[in-house]
This record gives C-alpha cells, sequence and structure tokens, in this order.
C-alpha cells in the first residue's frame, strides 16, 4: 500500500534545492510525482506531491523535517488518496490583464467562492507595459465548477467585475 505525502518548501533561494530534497525523497523510497517549485521576490517556495511506501512514510517525513542544511523550512503533510470531486460541467481557464492595483484577486476570488467554484490553480504576475513602462497585472486560473452550475453565470459576474477593476478577462471553457 501506498501513502502520499505533500511536502512544502520555503528558503532563500540557491542552487542545490530541489536536487537536496529529491535526494531526501529517492533515498527513502519515494516517488515525486508532481510539483510546483519557483523563485518568488528572492525566495525558494514549493510544492511536492510524493509516494511512498505505507510503511516508509514516518521514515521519509522524519528525513524530510530534519534540519536541512541549506536552511529549507519544511512542512510535510499526509495527503488522502481519495479521488477529485466529480463535476458536471468541463473545467474552464480565466485569464486576467491590467493596469495593476490592489484587490483585484480578492474580487475575482470573491466572485469565484460565492458561486463555489473551486480555484486549481493560479499563477498571476506584475510585469511592464512594453511601451509605457507602467505596471500591468496578468492572472490565469484554472477552475472547475460544483454539479448543477452554469458557467455562463459566473462568467457574467465576472464580466462584470472586471468592468469595475479596469481589467481584460478572458473566460474559455474546457
Amino acid at each position: 500500500m501506498l501513502s502520499t505525502l505533500v511536502i512544502t518548501l520555503f528558503g532563500a533561494d540557491r542552487p542545490g534545492l530541489v536536487e537536496a530534497t529529491a535526494a531526501r525523497v529517492a533515498a527513502h523510497g519515494g516517488n515525486w510525482l508532481e510539483s510546483r517549485l519557483l523563485h518568488l521576490g528572492g525566495h525558494f517556495a514549493g510544492i511536492v506531491r510524493v509516494e511512498v511506501e505505507a510503511s516508509r512514510a514516518a521514515e521519509l517525513r522524519q528525513a524530510l523535517l530534519q534540519p536541512d542544511p541549506l536552511g529549507l523550512t519544511v512542512v510535510v503533510h499526509e495527503a488522502e488518496s481519495s479521488p477529485r470531486v466529480a463535476t458536471d460541467k468541463a473545467p474552464a481557464t480565466l485569464e486576467v490583464v491590467g493596469h495593476d492595483r490592489p484587490g483585484i484577486i480578492r474580487a475575482l476570488s470573491h466572485a469565484l467562492a460565492a458561486h463555489h467554484v473551486n480555484v486549481e490553480e493560479l499563477t498571476t504576475e506584475r510585469t511592464n507595459a512594453p511601451m509605457t513602462g507602467e505596471p500591468i497585472f496578468q492572472a490565469r486560473a484554472s477552475l472547475s465548477f460544483p454539479p448543477g452550475l452554469d458557467p455562463s453565470t459566473v462568467r457574467i459576474d465576472l464580466e462584470k467585475i472586471a468592468g469595475d477593476l479596469m481589467v481584460d478577462i478572458r473566460f474559455t471553457q474546457k
């Protein structure tokens, strides 16, 4: 029987952080399944999902939680192996572009939460506009809907908010 561990990592960015984590996982028989790792504001942040034989899960957890010589803060969670919640609608993608200002994600996520829409993945960044150099906010989210919810209802609410925030949105259903 297999156990699934979800590992979060955080620390000052430097070479070798991924290798050090991967070495600990491999040394204890773990299989690296998926991850999101990135450099963010001078720091390294990541989340990793691994599988390991149930008989070795505690051993791997202990190894990951040992003080890290590279200074990573590590948190390990045992994940349930339950299947994803069924939805009756295809997932959708939300893309947002506009002048940067506080509150964009709060307003959009509030509307999504009001409809019980799950944000499965969210990527955001602030860049400079090519001609003017003004700060531009960009976001991309993968969404899933609860059974019975018509995605066009969500689209209408998001378009109203986009007008208020003065951002462009693109909402596409897969």
